[in-house]
């Protein structure tokens, strides 16, 4: 309580020469911006900073999800304007003439080249650059598994062309998510400014010396010079807030609101005080706080706003390692355990979906403000009909686990841990009524659920240490590839941190990701979620929804969920209502 006070004390003495000004936007928010130089960040956080600063060749129209408009490419690539290859592996992006990075230089073509280039070879780990490697190289990361450079020098050189003030892009093949990534992390940056602070040169010989490199020796960590409607006045990681100016030489006219203030502020208490006010003209909101905010004066809720989230999820792990790991407890299938094979039996895993109470999931914790999940794939970027799902069936549920094992899981019963992260209520009570519908079913059974911080939790799901754990995705772009992918594919985050893998599987996914005739796609998508949702490799329970409180003095906000956050050229600030 007193380091409520003192926050809510020091913001009130800040904030009295800011709450009256119609050109600042103050923004309390929850996570914490980690870096200004792109390639070492993979949050929403940061990247929705991060497309304040550094433009992107396309983005996306309002709040759509494929509808683009063209930034620092004039154009937006197809076949009809010839600027996509019949055979959609060459993308030309016609740059832009006179845009201006933020020390004065102009941007050129070759910057271009410089800057997706050297957002592929960086390759951190744990970062975004595969998101881009993956299409135009043909690989998920930079270095093969003894750590050699995995392109040739020839690959290197043919990937990115330019040709005059064209910037030519080749896949290894045809890619249909490609201009879907493109809007979102085609970040461009100066390559004189990025070459003079100590980064990669450009040349193919150096990305060894480049590529993971450690973030203590970055160099542009704490500084940027992009090309988009701000610039960074002031990071301040200690305080953890960041000031933005708006860059009086953006191509597409200055923006509005001239200062933007960003700061996390992790108690809803404060944020919620902030806004009401005035302090904050946007706060971050938890929906089991969304009853506090209705009706407030001045404030606008936005309570269902689009997300492309599929949050919680059940994770099972297939081959447990057992060393000096208590949560599995005797390692046997004796009443105080399960052995490290427990979920490879299918029966175990149906069991499991169908002993989740998903009706009262999405009224407890989501207030009805959620959709239902049945794959990875959230509706909004595709939805099908008709694919195989689970629901609550406590009696189905007894007939797996009596099946399961030869019926020792029945006779004898289990005991382990299940995980999540602290922090998160929505996955801690999704957590409770798992345990509260198995533990039902039979009292031999027995979960216990344990909350860890994020790094112990990392270091846990790596070394496959944890029996079940919930986590869930959010998309880095509009396309099922960014679901399915990560879900299913052997090379794919969950599978490899799960350990199971479907070479058939594997085929139809890269066969999908390079399909371009839609319902062709759609329907190899169907098939895939079948497939997976026969073997149950993970337990889906909701597509939720986000919300936000926005003062109404603000105008022109508008949702796109790819942003990751505020985008601030959009907005206008008038007298408080």
């Amino acid at each position: 309580m007193k380091k409520i006070l003192i926050t809510i004390m020091t913001l009130s003495i800040l904030s009295c020469a800011q709450k009256n000004r119609l050109d600042l936007v103050f923004f309390a928010h929850t996570g914490e911006i980690t870096s200004l130089d792109p390639v070492y960040s993979y949050d929403a956080v940061t990247h929705g900073t991060l497309l304040n600063i550094y433009e992107t060749l396309i983005g996306f129209n309002g709040d759509s999800l494929d509808d683009y408009i063209p930034l620092i490419s004039e154009k937006i690539p197809s076949q009809s304007n010839e600027l996509i290859s019949k055979d959609d592996t060459a993308y030309t992006f016609p740059i832009r003439k006179n845009i201006y990075f933020h020390n004065g230089d102009i941007l050129t073509a070759e910057d271009v080249r410089y800057s997706l280039l050297r957002f592929m070879i960086m390759d951190v780990s744990g970062g975004p650059s595969a998101l881009l490697l993956e299409p135009v190289f043909g690989v998920t990361s930079i270095r093969d598994k003894n750590g050699n450079i995995a392109i040739t020098k020839d690959e290197f050189l043919n990937a990115i062309k330019v040709d005059g003030d064209n910037v030519i892009i080749k896949l290894k093949k045809p890619f249909a998510p490609f201009l879907s990534i493109v809007a979102r992390w085609s970040y461009v940056m100066d390559k004189k400014w990025a070459v003079e602070s100590g980064e990669w040169d450009g040349s193919y010989e150096t990305i060894k010396d480049f590529s993971n490199r450690s973030k203590d020796a970055a160099r542009i960590i704490y500084k940027e010079n992009g090309s988009g409607p701000y610039k960074v006045l002031k990071w301040e990681p200690n305080r953890k807030q960041i000031t933005l100016q708006s860059f009086d030489k953006y191509w597409r006219g200055e923006a509005k609101v001239k200062t933007v203030v960003e700061k996390t502020i992790a108690e809803f208490s404060t944020r919620r005080l902030m806004i009401e006010r005035g302090d904050a003209d946007i706060i971050e909101v938890p929906r089991i706080y969304e009853e506090q905010l209705v009706n407030l004066k001045g404030v606008k809720l936005y309570s269902r706003l689009p997300r492309l989230m599929t949050d919680p999820v059940f994770f099972f792990t297939f081959d447990i390692n057992p060393d000096g790991n208590p949560d599995i407890g005797s390692g046997e299938l004796d009443g105080e355990g399960i052995p490290p094979d427990f979920f490879k039996d299918i029966n175990i895993r149906k069991a499991f979906a169908c002993s989740f109470d998903y009706d009262r999931f999405i009224k407890e914790s989501l207030k009805g403000e959620a959709e239902r999940a049945y794959s990875p794939i959230p509706p909004s970027v595709l939805k099908i009909d008709g694919i195989k799902r689970y629901e609550f069936n406590t009696e189905l549920a007894k007939e797996y686990f009596k099946k399961a094992y030869g019926g020792k899981v029945w006779q004898n019963g289990f005991k382990f841990t299940l995980t999540f992260n602290n922090g998160s209520d929505v996955r801690q009570l999704a957590a409770e009524i798992l345990k509260k519908g198995i533990e039902g079913i039979n009292p031999k059974f027995k979960i216990d659920i344990r909350g860890l911080d994020w790094a112990v939790y990392l270091e846990k799901a790596g070394s496959k240490k944890m029996p079940l754990f919930t986590r869930g995705w959010v998309g880095d772009y509009a396309d099922p590839h960014n679901f399915i992918f990560p879900f299913y594919h052997s090379n794919g985050r969950y599978p490899v941190s799960q350990g199971f893998s479907n070479p058939e599987l594997d085929k139809m996914i890269e066969y999908a990701a390079t399909e371009t005739d839609k319902q062709k796609r759609k329907e190899a998508y169907r098939k895939i979620i079948d497939i997976a949702n026969e073997n149950v490799y993970q337990i889906y329970t909701i597509h939720p929804y986000g919300i936000m409180a926005i003062r109404q003095s603000i105008n022109g906000f508008v949702e796109n969920p790819l942003n990751m956050g505020i985008y601030f050229y959009e907005l206008s600030k008038s007298e408080a209502k």
